[in-house]
């Protein structure tokens, strides 16, 4: 099978190569002694990539630390399932699934891969691969910030950084969705984009005073650093912080402050999935490349706004 694989930890995107790499032995997969109980295979028909996912140790080595090289990035997948695995149950062979695949085992930038049944959920036939592929590491990192980790209510204010990016769009427009207050953060250019994906007011972190937003029950926080640091100090007693930055170095006061690690799971991905088909929740995709054009598409040099989605087939 094609696929994308890196070998150097230090070369970042300029590292990606395609090549050739065996196709999943779906004989073994079946068999007791096989590979993981549970797993599938999944014919890959559009994927995502995260830009950061080179600088994660999971990349290059295993769960026991071993080195993994060459492997194959990108965790977010559309596509169908080819065979199952021993054990697997609620999936069949045949059906369109999306879903997020484990950090430590070769990804997605590929024309298979295999994932554990767990982590995907079935894919509506009128929500497009390229579409599905977009939303499941953005929308699953948005909805389990506001919703599991920030709990965020019906009239609550929640400050939203990045709000016209992947991730930030997402959460502008699920945290309006339920009914919160949403403000909006970015730079001047993105002030549009921010509102039109749900945010109620806009702070253009350029040139705009951050603490003139006030106190907020909620903040979001995909930037880390000093924006995170400044923006901790905002959260209104008994609020929260989420960041997916890495642990916080400023806390709230009298509030809470959360970093998590986005999981698979597979009622959220339903539910995002229903949101996508009802018109409720748009994808941001910046741009959709071939698997053959994936390594100039990664090129940092290229700026683009929104998600890059690979479409395998």
């Amino acid at each position: 099978m094609k696929a994308i694989v890196v070998t150097d930890p230090t070369a970042g995107t300029a590292g990606m190569t395609l090549t050739e790499r065996p196709d999943p032995d779906t004989a073994r997969l079946a068999g007791l002694d096989g590979a993981n109980y549970g797993d599938v295979v999944v014919e890959v028909h559009a994927s995502g990539f995260t830009g950061d996912e080179l600088e994660w140790p999971s990349t290059w080595v295993d769960r026991l630390g071993r080195d993994r090289t060459p492997s194959i990035p990108g965790h977010e997948v559309a596509g169908v399932v080819s065979s199952l695995g021993y054990g697997t149950a609620g999936l069949s062979v045949g059906q369109r699934v999306f879903g997020l695949t484990d950090w430590t085992r070769d990804g997605t930038l590929a024309q298979y891969v295999v994932v554990e049944a767990r982590n995907l959920a079935p894919l509506p036939a009128d929500v497009d691969f390229t579409a599905a592929a977009s939303v499941v590491m953005t929308g699953l990192t948005a909805w389990q910030g506001l919703f599991e980790h920030g709990h965020l209510s019906v009239g609550q204010s929640v400050l939203v950084h990045g709000a016209a990016g992947a991730v930030g769009s997402m959460a502008a427009q699920l945290a309006r969705g339920a009914g919160a207050h949403v403000i909006g953060t970015g730079r001047a250019a993105h002030r549009q984009s921010a509102l039109d994906f749900g945010a109620h007011e806009f702070i253009d972190l350029d040139n705009d005073t951050l603490e003139d937003v006030g106190g907020v029950d909620l903040v979001f926080d995909v930037f880390g650093g000093d924006i995170g640091a400044r923006s901790a100090r905002l959260v209104r007693a008994g609020g929260t912080f989420v960041t997916v930055t890495g642990p916080p170095e400023v806390r709230p006061a009298y509030g809470l402050a959360v970093d998590f690690i986005v999981v698979s799971d597979r009622a959220q991905l339903g539910e995002i999935a229903r949101r996508v088909r009802e018109g409720r929740l748009r994808t941001h995709i910046g741009q959709v490349a071939k698997l053959d054009d994936a390594v100039a598409a990664f090129d940092p040099a290229r700026k683009v706004n929104g998600k890059t989605i690979i479409r395998v087939k």
